[in-house]
């Protein structure tokens, strides 16, 4: 019974011979381990929690897709916990319930977590991974949020606009307030520094979707005083202010430039200039970095910061001359 229950389990001591034999005679009778006793067994679901503010989102839906395959190859499984609420500014909250002996662990993606919950995951002892917003003590897998957004406004200064508005601003307390806040700071901080005016009235809130983006934008585009160049926080967001420009009879980018930030899906195909980061590959790596933590080999703080790149389309150009 030992060596049966070794050879299924992948662990050493097994000859290769003997495991083989074990399994064949496994499919032959049609034999699965049921998860619940081997979990009562080890004391170790495999599950691991994925909690996310959104899942309706490409961003996040990138994101689990990503963690769950890697999981996966390594006989791990993800359960998610979609944290949206009916309001947009608001989300649910992590509780004991949701992870109290059903995962090994959580990768947050995005959240800002509160003390209560940070405290929570300690209690159960639950190595944490969280990818965007920090969660302190924990390792974290990241892009540079301020340094993002300073290439894609050099980029808009670079062709000579002098003029340029913001979109994707949002309410302090909404579910994923800090990458928002960290890019609106960083456009504020590279106009400063370059010696160009933030006006007030160009920078747009926004609830990150296209849709939100097109309504939103549309007032201002319509303007006789109007920004050259737009920076979105997102793509998304992007090709809701340029489709508003092209209904508003604005030409991008001859009279008005539009930049955005991940490489959404679709970004390639309408031609939106970004700033590219790889999405999957972050996903990847927080799950890897669970699956370390499981076993006690990850450093505790490690955080990673992944390379972000600038990707040249057709919707940036230069200034309008008049």
């Amino acid at each position: 019974m030992a060596t049966v229950s070794r050879a299924l389990r992948g662990l050493d001591r097994v000859s290769p011979e003997t495991r083989q034999r074990v399994l064949e005679v496994a499919e032959e009778l049609h034999y699965v381990a049921s998860p619940t006793a081997t979990s009562l067994a080890s004391g170790r679901t495999r599950v691991v929690a994925v909690v996310a503010p959104f899942l309706t989102r490409w961003f996040f839906a990138t994101l689990v897709s990503a963690i769950e395959k890697e999981l996966r190859s390594h006989g791990h499984h993800a359960i998610l916990f979609d944290l949206e609420d009916d309001s947009y500014d608001q989300r649910l909250p992590l509780t004991q319930n949701m992870l109290w002996k059903r995962v090994d662990g959580v990768i947050t993606l995005n959240v800002p977590m509160e003390p209560e919950e940070v405290e929570l995951v300690d209690r159960l002892g639950l190595p944490l991974v969280a990818i965007g917003s920090a969660v302190p003590g924990r390792a974290c897998v990241r892009i540079d949020d301020g340094a993002t957004m300073r290439t894609a406004v050099e980029h808009l200064i670079s062709l000579g606009h002098r003029r340029i508005g913001y979109i994707g601003d949002v309410p302090r307390n909404v579910a994923h307030v800090q990458t928002p806040q960290d890019r609106l700071t960083a456009f504020r901080t590279t106009m400063a520094e370059s010696g160009l005016e933030v006006v007030e009235e160009w920078i747009l809130g926004s609830d990150w979707t296209a849709e939100a983006a097109a309504r939103d934008s549309a007032v201002l585009l319509s303007h006789p005083q109007r920004p050259t160049a737009v920076v979105a926080a997102s793509d998304e967001m992007a090709i809701g202010v340029r489709e508003s420009a092209r209904k508003g009879g604005l030409r991008v980018p001859e009279d008005l430039s539009v930049i955005g930030i991940d490489d959404y899906v679709l970004s390639g195909v309408l031609g939106l200039t970004t700033v590219r980061q790889d999405v999957a590959a972050q996903g990847r790596e927080a799950a890897v970095l669970l699956l370390r933590a499981l076993t006690g080999d990850a450093p505790v703080l490690e955080q990673v910061v992944m390379p972000t790149e600038l990707v040249v389309r057709e919707s940036t150009g230069p200034v309008p001359l008049s």
